[in-house]
This record gives C-alpha cells, structure tokens and sequence, in this order.
C-alpha cells in the first residue's frame, strides 16, 4: 500500500516508524513530518486542514489509506472529504470527532448513554461560570470548551485560581476553544489511558498507557500537552478495563450511531479510577501524544494491520497481540514551556543514540537547518525503550534523554512514579 499519514509530531513519527516496520507498506508519506520522520519516510508540505488539497494530494499519489494522526485535521472535516472522494481513511468524521472538539457535547452523550463521568455545568458567560465555582467550591475543573491542544485544562485548588482560569478564557488566553465554557467536579483516583479501535460497530481495545500532564516533578506545575508516558498502566486492570468498555466505551459508541454519526478510528478515554470503578474524565479522537510512542513500540508491525482493519470494517475479524513487555518514553522539552521558549537551537549528540525495537528517539518539534537538528516546538524529542520491565524500560529511555547534548532542553525524572513507587 501507499500510505499517507497527516501530522508532524511524536506521534506522527511513531506512528511511521510502526507502519514501516510491516510489509503492507511499500510507499509511505508524511505531511508535514519533522527532521527525525524524514530520515524514515518522504516528507511532503501540506497544508493539513485543507480538505481539497489533501484529496487532491493523495490523488496524484496514489495513497491507498490515510491516517489522521492530530485533532485539528479530524475537526476540519478532512476524514469526511477523503472518504467522499473513495479513499480508504483511519480517523473519525468532523461529526464523530466532536467528542474531542467539544466537552459540552461529550457530556450531553455520556448523559444520554448513561456513561459515569464527573458532574459539570456548561457555561457561555464568565459570570454564570463563577456563580457556579462560588456554589461548588474548589478543588474545581476549568476546561476550555473546544480544542487547546491539550493545555485548555486548569485545575483550581481555590475558588480565586478557578475565576481567574475563566476570565482567562473568556479573555481569549486559548483563543476560539474558551469561547465557552465547562466546569467539572474535581475526581479523585488514579488517572490512565485506555485506547480502543472502533470502526462503527465493533470495539476493540488495543492498550493502556499512563500519561505525565505537569511540567514539573511530582505532578506539579502548568498542564502541558503531556511530559511522558508509559505503558500498560497498572491500575488499568482487566476488570477495570471490562468495565471501562461496558459502562463507558460501548454505551458512548452505540448512542453515536443512533444519532447516526458512527465513529471509527481510534478513541482515547482518559480515566479516573477510584476502587476499581472507571469515570470518563474525557475523550479524544485520536492517540494520544506520548502516549502513542510507547503503544507503538510494543505493537511494531501489527500496528498497521490493526489500523488497516478498522478502515475497512473489519476489526469483528481482528486480535491484538500483547508482548508481556514495557514501554516508557520521556519527552525533551524546550525550556520555558509549556510559557514561551526559544526555538532554533542546535540539538547535537542524536546520531549515536540507538535505534532498534527497543531503542528509539522520536522527534516531535525538530526540523533541519544548515546540517544541524535544531528545536522548533515545545515538546521537541522523546525518548523512549521497551524492556522486559518497566525499571529495565526507564533505565533505557533515560540513558538516551541523557546522551543528547542540548542544554536548552528540559526533562522531568520521575516519568513512571506512580507505576515504579
């Protein structure tokens, strides 16, 4: 197959490196990419969220199946367009991906499937919203309606930091997504990832991952769009898992087709678990970033046929294949973020680091200047190994972060606390 896959991020490298280790894979694009995917894959300039140009793009190119690795392209309704036009996609439509591009509609679903999630109000003016923070008190949840690339969360430990958060929003601190407004109570438990293909009517669970979300060593700081990961997450049981997909996945999945607005590609629900009983703290529409990096390390090649079979329908005839093995990854980020940072500086030392099934360096704000690898996003590279445990799988990730010569970059050291004590 000829395949196409739209992002340029650590997710998007992981995503290639997996898709390339199977033999289905005879021709493989990536668009935009990075400095790191280009060494893999042929990068193309593409304007992602334009929905006639990517049509047009995997029609001279002859793709046989486009994934959608980011949130914004699935929002703009690019998914739809391509499968208008005959291509075969992995990735939902515009009107399935709503349950990540709006909190307030995935509440009204998880409210219609009866779907155990914290309580909430939904708000369009910041004076309903802090009447509501004043009422409930804090800890409190502040989330920015739309799409914020995974920073639109604040956590209020006042009632003062949560009226704060909403003025921020209203005032355009996330730009369109904090035009409104969700207040949600603060849940207490253990938080997880748990990753499930869908292509319309079958659920399959494909992994679990726990993510990082803190700048800063034990859980502390701004939200960032994730600073590690590893997987599978402990607290991710099987009976925690059976009633994940019973009381959540498949209720939320089958009151999406009755609306008629079926979902297929991947949903990521992020979890609260609290004495083996899940609550849905929210979804996303595609893998998660890092998460991804560690899932795709342990899937390798079965990834594609996985994310093949749920393009085509056909996950009722599909099985995943665990290795009992571990995976971490931590990410290398530019100091300042998640606040401003500097960009454009030098990233040496890469060439020597390993790069084999259990070993590799995934780029995700990198691009090439003059011969060099230089920073160009927030979170730049992330580091991440497999290994028969999840000590020997940090104990390997970590020796790589330390190899890199980049003293503008940043790492946390504790990725895995919670698993590893």
């Amino acid at each position: 197959m000829n395949i196409l896959i739209l992002g340029g991020g650590g997710r998007e490298h992981a995503l290639a490196w997996a898709t390339l280790q199977n033999p289905k894979c005879d021709k493989l694009i990536v668009a935009p990419g990075n400095a790191g995917i280009a060494e893999i894959a042929e990068c193309a300039r593409l304007d992602i969220e334009d929905r006639g140009a990517v049509v047009e793009f995997a029609g001279e190119h002859a793709i046989d199946l486009v994934i959608i690795g980011p949130e914004a392209p699935l929002a703009a309704g690019v998914a739809d367009r391509l499968r208008e036009a005959g291509f075969l996609v992995f990735g939902p439509s515009a009107a399935a991906a709503r349950l990540e591009a709006s909190k307030s509609f995935t509440k009204q679903i998880c409210d219609a499937a009866g779907a155990p999630t914290a309580g909430y109000g939904h708000f369009t003016e910041a004076e309903a919203a802090k009447a509501h923070v004043r009422a409930q008190g804090a800890p409190i949840v502040v989330k920015a309606d739309g799409l914020a690339a995974g920073k639109g969360v604040i956590i209020a430990e006042t009632v003062e930091q949560a009226c704060a958060a909403i003025d921020d929003m209203f005032g355009g601190a996330f730009g369109g997504a904090g035009a409104e407004v969700v207040i949600e109570e603060f849940m207490t438990g253990e938080e997880a990832s748990f990753f499930v293909l869908v292509d319309g009517e079958t659920c399959l669970p494909i992994g679990t991952a726990q993510d990082h979300k803190r700048i800063g060593e034990g859980d502390t700081g701004p939200n960032t769009g994730g600073m590690g990961a590893y997987s599978p997450a402990p607290v991710m049981t099987e009976a925690v898992a059976a009633r994940a997909m019973d009381e959540i996945i498949r209720p939320t999945m089958a009151e999406m087709a009755r609306r008629g607005t079926p979902y297929q590609g991947v949903l990521y629900a992020g979890l609260m678990i609290e004495d083996g009983a899940p609550r849905l703290v929210e979804y996303n529409a595609r893998f998660g970033d890092p998460e991804c990096q560690v899932l795709m390390l342990r899937l390798g090649a079965q990834a594609l046929d996985l994310i093949h079979a749920c393009a085509e329908g056909r996950l009722d005839e599909a099985q995943v294949t665990w290795a009992g093995d571990h995976a971490m990854t931590v990410v290398l980020a530019a100091e300042g973020y998640p606040g401003s940072y500097e960009k454009g500086t030098e990233i040496r030392g890469l060439d020597s680091l390993p790069e084999d099934s259990f070993h590799m360096m995934f780029h995700a704000g990198t691009a090439r200047q003059g011969g060099a690898v230089v920073a160009s996003g927030g979170r730049v590279l992330n580091a991440t190994a497999r290994g028969a445990s999840l000590q020997q799988a940090r104990d390997r990730a970590y020796a790589m972060a330390d190899s890199v010569d980049w003293p503008q970059g940043v790492y946390r050291r504790d990725i895995g606390w919670r698993a590893l004590g």
